[in-house]
């Protein structure tokens, strides 16, 4: 199977769909944990497969492993609609990683940008913080 051919297959159905409705199916935290392994820490396919399978999107705690190291995605994409911008970040619910990615697309799914925190810094930077700007975020590690 293409793993790149399947991406632009879910892209272009939640697309589609979005025209068709108005609104997007809610695939953004899945492409997030997916492209933030194989497009931005360079994972194959296969290994991101083997860590995805059996693990809820939802799960506690981190969303992926590779090299030794936990990491937390958190994705956002605008609604699409004119002027839509996004404005907050969903803060993680725990610290049970070691990394966290964020990850800015832009209405088609295409990574703008992409930042990775250190749980220390992170925590230390926005623990106290109630609601999280995407502008808070851009003082990370720049991976894209």
């Amino acid at each position: 199977m293409n793993a790149s051919a399947l991406r632009e297959r879910l892209v272009a159905v939640a697309l589609e769909w979005h025209v068709f409705y108005g609104n997007a199916p809610a695939i953004t935290g899945a492409l997030g944990e997916h492209d933030a392994a194989t497009l931005l820490l360079g994972m194959t396919e296969e290994e991101y497969a083997a860590t995805a399978k059996g693990r809820a999107v939802v799960a506690k705690g981190f969303d992926f492993e590779h090299e030794g190291n936990k990491y937390q995605i958190k994705a956002a994409r605008p609604s699409g609609r004119p002027g839509s911008v996004i404005t907050w970040v969903k803060k993680p619910a725990n610290y049970d990683w070691d990394f966290l990615i964020w990850i800015r697309y832009d209405k088609e799914y295409v990574i703008q940008e992409a930042w990775k925190w250190p749980r220390d810094r992170f925590r230390s930077e926005f623990e106290s913080k109630q609601r999280l700007h995407p502008k808070d975020l851009v003082g990370g590690i720049r991976l894209k």
